[in-house]
């Protein structure tokens, strides 16, 4: 049965033996990364504070590690590398835009609730 399934990660990068093991594998991957934005959530670098596109570096980080958890989540526990070709690029590029575009409308809304609290007059009431 091991030999239906893929058991590597990383484009071939580190190869597992069993299914149990490159469960454990991802697993640890995925527990690396939160912690890595735990630790950077906690204390907050200033040296990651610059902003770059309207939005601190810290934040990129964190929009950008949480896209490599989703991705390794639905690759790997989702089965998505099982998947035909055409599938897996439907899946993705439509969870990648709704993403985008959620991302995009946050942001937007928050620079405009920033500035209202910050400037105290709304600039546009409907």
């Amino acid at each position: 049965m091991a030999d239906a399934h893929n058991l590597e990660i990383f484009r071939g990068l580190v190869k597992f033996k069993s299914n149990t093991q490159k469960i454990w594998g991802v697993l640890i991957l995925l527990t690396i990364v939160t912690a890595v934005e735990v630790v950077l959530g906690i204390y907050k670098p200033g040296i990651l504070m610059g902003n770059v596109l309207g939005m601190s570096i810290l934040n990129w980080i964190f929009i950008i590690l949480t896209i490599v958890k989703a991705y390794y989540i639905t690759w790997d526990f989702m089965h998505m590398r099982d998947e035909t070709a055409a599938f897996r690029r439907m899946a993705i590029w439509t969870g990648v835009f709704l993403i985008s575009y959620l991302i995009f409308i946050l942001l937007q809304e928050g620079d405009y609730i920033g500035d209202v609290f910050a400037n105290g007059f709304v600039k546009q009431d409907f």
